[in-house]
């Protein structure tokens, strides 16, 4: 069993050294340009054309990632990327979970405990207590409920908040006001204090979070985004904050990456931004996950994580 892999940053002699740890017969190479020996397998991330394209007999794509967004776009932009026909197939939990849960709960707790206002209080040397938020008014709202976002939503549970999610379909979670369709998003952003933002990138969700969306939540309410930063309309995050519906967000992703030096909220005082690190891919979980979907292929079972390239997730 021949797989192929590329990364632009990952250690590959990881990746060439634990795949057949876990999978005895398998040969794993590092692919280089003018490389068009046989493969099974490849596992990628940003793949340049050359590596995949007319490449016959590959049986799947292993995207070293929850999200394919980005190897989507570049099929869009130059097809044949990923050759026809071949399942593409993305990261699913694999340590991820975790991670999400530690980013989003160290967020909600920050406003919650209202430490952006003392932050902001301190730069000004005030000795200033100010009231807690009311635990039952103080609503959560995740957008999405798919492996990462019930994550979170049954890690915010465990600390008796209160919280509503919303989702292309409908979802059945313990204790969680459930939400699908457009039809429902105006409900379900009326009663959010917080807004978590977990959606896949479709062009469905890109540009949601928006200055219509922004105005239909409560008055002075928080926004978290750690899916995607298409999904954000960065300019109406500005305005929505002028205006006062926005109090507060914190940004993981952005729409480019990395953001640029004279971009206004490296300095804008109620946002928080880190560098797309809410959940990375952990190497050991993740070849664990490869390597058992691998089994299942060659053993003609479907694999988990198979993406469906018309939602694009």
């Amino acid at each position: 069993m021949n797989i192929i892999f590329f990364h632009p940053s990952f250690n590959a002699d990881e990746w060439i050294q634990g795949i057949p740890a876990r999978l005895p017969k398998a040969k794993v190479r590092q692919w280089v340009r003018g490389d068009n020996a046989p493969a099974d397998y490849a596992l990628v991330w940003l793949p340049p054309y050359e590596m995949l394209a007319n490449r016959s007999g590959i049986k799947g794509i292993f995207a070293l990632g929850a999200g394919v967004d980005a190897i989507l776009k570049q099929e869009l932009k130059k097809p044949g990327t990923l050759p026809a026909g071949v399942p593409l197939i993305r990261l699913e939990d694999t340590g991820m979970a975790r991670q999400m849960q530690e980013y989003t709960i160290a967020s909600v707790l920050h406003y919650f405990r209202r430490m952006d206002e003392y932050q902001q209080c301190q730069e000004q040397r005030l000795w200033k207590p100010v009231a807690p938020h009311s635990r039952k008014e103080f609503v959560i709202g995740v957008l999405g409920a798919g492996v990462l976002g019930r994550s979170v939503i049954e890690k915010l549970r465990e600390f008796d908040f209160n919280v509503r999610c919303w989702s292309r379909t409908p979802k059945q979670i313990d204790s969680v006001e459930s939400f699908y369709g457009k039809e429902q998003l105006g409900d379900f952003l009326s009663e959010s204090k917080v807004l978590i933002n977990i959606l896949p990138d479709t062009p469905e969700t890109r540009g949601i979070l928006n200055l219509s969306l922004f105005s239909q939540l409560k008055s002075g309410a928080y926004v978290i985004n750690v899916a995607r930063g298409a999904q954000l309309v960065e300019q109406d995050l500005l305005i929505a904050i002028d205006k006062g519906y926005i109090a507060g967000a914190t940004l993981d992703v952005f729409v480019e990456e990395p953001l640029s030096n004279l971009h206004p909220f490296w300095t804008h005082p109620r946002i928080n931004i880190t560098p797309h690190i809410a959940a990375n891919t952990i190497p050991d979980g993740a070849m664990d996950a490869i390597c058992e979907n691998i089994r299942r292929m060659e053993n003609g079972e479907l694999p988990s994580g198979l993406v469906d390239m018309a939602r694009g997730y």
